[in-house]
C-alpha cells in the first residue's frame, strides 16, 4: 500500500533510475516509463515509481485527477500494449496544495524484454531510452535464470532448424516488433528470437515457446501439442462419429487454420419463423465466443502433458477439455474475474496475432455473448484438478 508519507518521500527524491516524475498522462508516456521500469536494466529487483501530477524539479503541477483517469491509468496493464503483461500497482488520488499526485508503482519483470508497441525501453539514472543491441542482450540473458513458465524452459536437443525461420521473420516480427527497431544492424536470427523469448541463449536451442509457435513438428518435442476435433451424432461420446479433424503444426499457421475451422465448419445459421410470421436469422453459437473459448484453452493448457486439447460437438453442446486446471492466482472462488499466465510468451504471441484483444476479458465477454445469442451460460467444471472443461450449450431456438 503506497502511504502520503511515501509519497511525499518519492517526490522529495531526485529523480533516477527508479523515480520519475510526469505531469503527462497520455498513452505513450505512461507505457514507455512502465516499460522501462519493468525491464529493471539496472538489476535492482525493487520496484519504480511513476510519480502523475509532479514536475521535473519535484513541484507539484497543480493537476485535478479524477477516477476517470485512474481507471485509464489501470487499463494500461491489460490492454495489451506493453508485453508481457507489466506488474503495478496504481495509488489513489492523493490531494496536497499544490495539486493532485498519482503515483504508479511498477515491478520488475521476470520476463524481459518488456516492449511497449513493439519498443524496449530502459531507464539507466535518470535517463529513458530505447534499448540497444546489446542492452536487449542482456536483458534475454537475465530473463534466462528467472524462467518460471513452461512455455520459457529450453526445448534442450532442439536446434534453430527445427524452427521455420520464414514464418518468424515474415508472419511474427514484424507485428511485434517496431520498424525502428527492426532496421537496426548487427541483430543475428538467434538474438532476435531471444529478445522475444522463442530462443535461450545460454542453451543455444529454442523454447519450448518458439517450437510450439514456428516448429517444423511441435508434437516430437512436445507429444501433447495438438487440437483434436471430435464430432458425435448424438448427446454421448458412444453415438456415431461423424466426422474428426487434427490440428497438429506450428501454432502460427494452425490457429489461423483453427479460427476458419470454427467460422465455416461449426457455426451456423439458418432462417426461422416467429410467432409473427417474420424471419430471423439464428445462429447455432456465436462464433466470437467460440473462438475464444477455443482459444483460452489453447493459451491456458499445461504443455507439460501429453494429452491434446479435445473439441467434442454433439448435437446440443459442445465441450471444450484442455490438460491442466486453474493456474496461479485464479481459482474457483473467483474465476473469471480473476486471471494468470501458465504461458506467458504463447499469451503474448497470440495478443502479437490478434487472437486476444485484451487480457483478463475474453472469458467474460464469451459469457456475454452466449447469453446473447440465447445459448444461456456455459458450465465451467473447475473441480478437476489437472484438466478445464467448458461445456457450450446449443442456441435454445435451434432445431
Amino acid at each position: 500500500m503506497i502511504t502520503e508519507n511515501k509519497v511525499k518521500e518519492l517526490i522529495a527524491a531526485m529523480e533516477s533510475d527508479r523515480v520519475e516524475r510526469t505531469r503527462s498522462t497520455a498513452d505513450d508516456k505512461l507505457g514507455q516509463a512502465i516499460c522501462a521500469f519493468s525491464n529493471d536494466f539496472p538489476n535492482h529487483k525493487l520496484p519504480g515509481y511513476l510519480l502523475l501530477g509532479v514536475d521535473d524539479d519535484g513541484s507539484l503541477a497543480g493537476k485535478n485527477y479524477t477516477d476517470d483517469d485512474l481507471q485509464k491509468i489501470g487499463g494500461m496493464k491489460t490492454n495489451g500494449k506493453i508485453l508481457p503483461q507489466p506488474s503495478i500497482t496504481v495509488s489513489s488520488i492523493f490531494k496536497f496544495q499544490g495539486g493532485d499526485v498519482i503515483v504508479i508503482e511498477v515491478r520488475p519483470s521476470s520476463y524481459p524484454p518488456v516492449r511497449y508497441d513493439g519498443r524496449c525501453w530502459i531507464r539507466v539514472g535518470p535517463r529513458r531510452d530505447k534499448a540497444s543491441v546489446e542492452e536487449e542482450r542482456i536483458l534475454s540473458e537475465k530473463r534466462v535464470s528467472n524462467a518460471k513458465t513452461y512455455d520459457l524452459v529450453p526445448a534442450l536437443s532442439s536446434t534453430i532448424a527445427d524452427l521455420s525461420i520464414e514464418l518468424f521473420k515474415i508472419n511474427y516480427l514484424t507485428s511485434a516488433v517496431d520498424k525502428e527497431t527492426l532496421a537496426e544492424n548487427g541483430r543475428t536470427t538467434e538474438e532476435q528470437l531471444a529478445s522475444l523469448r522463442f530462443y535461450d541463449p545460454r542453451e543455444h536451442c529454442p523454447t519450448n515457446a518458439g517450437i510450439l509457435m514456428f516448429g517444423l513438428n511441435p508434437e516430437f518435442y512436445l507429444p501433447g501439442a495438438y487440437i483434436q476435433y471430435i464430432k458425435f451424432s448424438g448427446l454421448e461420446m458412444t453415438d456415431a462419429v461423424e466426422y474428426e479433424k487434427k490440428f497438429s503444426g506450428a501454432l502460427i499457421t494452425e490457429l489461423r487454420l483453427l479460427d476458419d475451422f470454427i467460422k465455416g465448419n461449426i457455426i451456423k445459421e439458418r432462417p426461422q419463423r416467429t410467432d409473427s410470421f417474420q424471419e430471423i436469422n439464428v445462429r447455432n453459437y456465436p462464433y466470437w465466443a467460440l473462438r475464444e473459448l477455443v482459444m483460452n484453452a489453447i493459451m491456458h493448457r499445461s504443455y507439460e502433458s501429453n494429452a491434446p486439447i479435445y473439441i467434442y460437438e454433439f448435437s446440443n453442446r459442445i465441450e471444450i477439455i484442455n490438460p491442466g486446471g486453474l493456474f496461479g492466482e485464479a481459482t474457483p472462488q473467483n474465476f473469471p474475474d480473476a486471471s494468470d499466465y501458465r504461458n506467458v510468451v504463447l499469451a503474448e504471441s497470440m495478443k502479437v496475432l490478434g487472437y486476444v484483444n485484451r487480457f483478463n476479458y475474453g472469458v467474460k465477454r464469451a459469457i456475454h455473448e452466449l447469453e446473447r445469442n440465447e445459448n444461456g451460460a456455459p458450465k465451467f467444471d473447475l473441480n478437476l484438478t489437472t484438466k478445464f472443461k467448458v461445456s457450450i450449450p446449443i442456441n435454445k431456438n435451434w432445431e
